[in-house]
């Protein structure tokens, strides 16, 4: 058996001629998902597999497939027969430019076997002049291979060799995902090794010395690993004593370690070749000089071993000298190694000599934490999920680790400023956290955030860029938005749409056995974030559900004043340690917000109906007092003119009067997050007793939320629910949420997110979505057939969306992040969906 070492993340090039296997080497060894022919790119393009003519078009399209492949993180491999020189150069440089390494498999088989299955072929209709020339090629890419990129060249000869292979896949040196920590992560030491055996100390380790007393190991107790992240030498007093204790750390499997641009230097220079002695090398040169031979060897083989980045902690950490943008990490290529050795620079020199840097790291959207030194600053500071560790030890700063997964920043001071820095330690400028770039939110996006990832169609997000940028509260205040609601599965009840059944069916199938019906507000949705001191720029904010000021100064003031004054009253901000809440509710009534909509859609079709039906059923009274048969006619318009009083009714319930706030309520139902804190982890036993809290403080402004819990495993509770919702819509209430009793976050038995709330709303509520007469057989009839699959999707999907936003907001996730997400929300509000369900 012949094993092909191939690494994980790879373009591999089969090369032979026709007939020498290569299809069917593909599809043993690999997915067909993974497997780019060129025959089907011909027949793709053309229509023909064998029309050669095709071949430009058909491999510019394999090519481009190739690339996205392998942008995605996809192992691709290449069926075609390879054997010219521009055809391999073609795919080494799509390899190149996303950085993964070209391997070539050469499938070598005799000329008369070759011949023999290609005649085999009825689409083969070549002469054996070609295979000769063929195989006259073959012949001469064996010495090219190599030369021309390719890191791994397999040569399988002959029928037995090619089918007793086995494909064995490599995982890269910088791929450490396995590695989860917890993890020490130590800025540039710099030759600093009394700094850092005091900060080893500081974070609990033990060091291990020689016979001489020097440190040559560390352990800690907790079974921590140390990560450092380069420049360990070079400006400072002991390099050598520096390299010796991470030396053995790293030997014995306690550390890891990343090489920095100072390492790669001495390296070039231990090797003979000609370095400059500058930026601290003459002093390291000098302090291993007094070493012996054989450290030094071990050092120049040490930093020769040394990968470039680590991913760790199963994607969710990476760790490189001068940090590493989203693309190149678990990459390996020349420019990967360059750009987290040495960051990547503007091509300018500032007033000092240096190099103008690029700041990679205002512009870093990945999901995975980037921890870096390089360039020393006073003190560390998060921008965008990256974090620079370098405050500047050997020049009289601190040296710093951090601690993760804690995200705790543990430093120790230096001994003295032992090299005098040419340019003053200054913190990189970040983007401000108030400033938002157009392209965060344009175009098409993907999304990734704590509870899954998205796609925003561009078309979806510039619909949400017309209400954000025109009607939009302040994005910094903007923290989220409520996901849209999907009904109950369709009711089989006689003569209703919804029913609490259905509800409580729909929980069931989802492994859920509480459930907690809420009384539900015919109202408008309201979002309050209430600040406990109100600012210049006033306390808090109202928005709608799509994030539009509610009432607009003053009565949005007046109505936060409101809230801040119960919630005081009630106790809450000392004792969930906030100076800020936000809280989801429905202001009362309808009208207050929505009076233009009902006289519009919904008062001018009862007026309509009430008008015309009555002079109807005159005319119908006068034809049948001249004997006309219209009895049966008049009966149907007599149940139309019933029906429109029962619509007019309905609605006319929801409207009352008001004069500024005077008349209005809220209804709380959800403390979603505070400051430094998200709440969706509580059941909402605990958000509705919140709420009673802030009626009990201001009944006459809070409206309380009616609720029954429901053991779904007990059909006497089941029943009375049924008979509360019953009397509820009854007495003239649109209906009821049910929720799962366990919280907002709640999941189902296989780990999914549940929906946050399914509502069931009454017969008489439903009769002002689907009109008047909807309770008729056919009309009921036809409308239990809607589909509900895509409001679902949708409603879920924004519910993770908003999850992740409450999560980023009590990070206080830079505001980009932040607006992201709650922008994604209302992007998802422009997706096609029938607006009744």
């Amino acid at each position: 058996m012949t094993t092909l070492d191939i690494p994980e993340l790879a373009l591999v090039a089969l090369v032979g001629v026709s007939g020498s296997g290569k299809s069917t080497f593909a599809r043993r060894h690999f997915l067909s998902s993974q497997v780019l022919s060129s025959d089907m790119f011909r027949a793709m393009v053309a229509d023909d597999e064998n029309d050669q003519s095709a071949s430009a078009d058909a491999f510019e399209a394999l090519h481009h497939v190739a690339g996205t492949r392998l942008r995605r993180g996809r192992l691709t491999v290449v069926d075609a027969t390879n054997l010219q020189p521009h055809a391999r150069t073609a795919l080494v440089r799509v390899a190149r430019e996303h950085d993964v390494l070209p391997v070539a498999i050469v499938l070598d088989v005799p000329e008369a076997l070759a011949w023999e299955r290609t005649g085999a072929r009825a689409d083969r209709t070549f002469g054996r002049q070609v295979l000769v020339r063929m195989q006259r090629d073959l012949r001469r890419t064996y010495g090219q291979l190599a030369r021309e990129g390719f890191r791994k060249v397999h040569v399988l000869r002959g029928v037995e060799e090619i089918d007793a292979a086995e494909i064995r896949y490599e995982r890269l040196f910088n791929d450490r995902r396995e590695l989860t920590g917890p993890f020490d992560i130590v800025g540039d030491v710099h030759g600093c090794r009394e700094e850092l055996e005091a900060l080893l100390l500081r974070l609990g380790w033990a060091l291990r010395r020689d016979d001489a007393g020097r440190p040559v190991d560390a352990v800690h107790p907790a079974g921590r690993t140390a990560v450092f992240v380069g420049d360990l030498v070079d400006r400072g007093p002991d390099s050598p004593g520096v390299l010796r204790l991470v030396m053995g750390m790293v030997a014995a499997g306690h550390a890891i370690c990343v090489p920095g641009n100072h390492e790669q230097k001495l390296l070039r220079r231990l090797r003979g070749r000609d370095v400059r002695l500058t930026h601290g090398l003459a002093e390291t040169m000098a302090q291993l000089a007094a070493e012996s031979p054989e450290f030094v060897a071990e050092v120049s083989a040490f930093v020769d071993g040394l990968v470039s980045h680590f991913v760790l902690d199963g994607g969710r950490l990476v760790v490189a000298h001068a940090g590493l943008k989203e693309a190149y990490q678990g990459r390996a290529s020349g420019r990967v190694r360059a750009f987290a050795l040495f960051g990547e620079t503007t091509g300018e020199t500032d007033e000092y000599g240096l190099p103008v840097r690029y700041p990679w790291a205002r512009d870093y959207r990945g999901s995975a934490m980037v921890v870096y030194g390089h360039t020393p600053t006073p003190e560390p500071e998060w921008v965008n999920n990256t974090i620079c560790i370098d405050t500047g030890c050997v020049f009289g700063g601190q040296l710093t680790a951090l601690r993760y997964p804690e995200k705790e920043l543990v430093a120790v001071p230096a001994a003295k400023e032992w090299y005098a820095p040419v340019r003053p330690l200054v913190t990189a400028p970040a983007r401000p956290d108030t400033v938002l770039d157009l392209a965060d939110v344009t175009g098409r996006r993907h999304i990734q955030h704590g509870y899954g990832t998205l796609t925003v169609p561009a078309e979806n997000a510039a619909a949400a860029l017309e209400v954000m940028s025109r009607f939009a509260v302040d994005p910094g205040r903007l923290v989220w938005l409520p996901p849209t609601m999907a009904p109950c599965s369709t009711s089989t009840v006689a003569g209703f749409l919804e029913h609490p059944a259905q509800a409580f069916d729909d929980y069931r199938a989802a492994g859920v056995d509480r459930v907690v019906c809420e009384e539900k507000h015919m109202g408008s949705r309201a979002v309050v974030l209430v600040e406990r001191e109100p600012g210049p720029v006033g306390g808090g904010v109202v928005h709608t559900r799509t994030g539009r000021p509610f009432f607009g100064a003053p009565l949005d003031d007046e109505l936060l004043a409101r809230v801040r004054a119960a919630v005081t009253a009630a106790g809450l901000w000392d004792e969930l340690g906030t100076d800020r809440l936000l809280l989801d509710c429905e202001l009362l009534p309808w009208s207050a917000k929505a009076g233009a909509l009902i006289r519009e859609q919904y008062a001018s079709v009862g007026a309509a109906g009430r008008a015309a039906l009555p002079a109807v059923l005159a005319t119908l009274d006068a034809a049948a007092g001249r004997g006309l048969p219209v009895d049966a006619l008049r009966d149907r318009m007599a149940g139309r003119r019933a029906e429109v009083e029962d619509y007019s009714a309905a609605y006319r319930a929801y409207v009352a009067p008001t004069d500024g706030l005077r008349g209005v309520t809220l209804a709380p139902f959800a403390v979603l997050a505070g400051a430094g804190v998200s709440f969706v982890d509580r059941d909402h036993g605990w958000h509705l007793a919140l709420a009673d809290r802030l009626h009990a403080a201001d009944p006459e402004f809070f409206t309380p939320t009616r609720r029954q819990v429901v053991d779904l495993a007990d059909a006497a509770a089941v029943d009375a629910a049924t008979e509360w919702w019953l009397a509820l819509t009854a007495a003239g209430g649109e209906g009821m949420v049910v929720k799962p009793y366990a919280g907002l976050a709640a999941r189902s038995e296989r780990g999914s997110l549940l929906q946050p709330g399914i509502k069931c709303r009454g017969r008489e509520y439903l009769r002002i979505i689907y009109g008047p007469g909807y309770t008729e057989p056919a009309q009921l009839a036809a409308l239990r057939r809607r589909s509900l699959g895509r409001k679902r999707g949708l409603a879920l999907r924004e519910h993770a969306l908003g999850l992740a936003a409450l999560d980023a907001f009590a990070e206080n996730a830079p505001l980009w992040r932040r607006h992201e997400l709650v922008f994604a929300i209302l992007a998802c509000e422009s997706e096609p969906v029938d607006p009744r369900l």
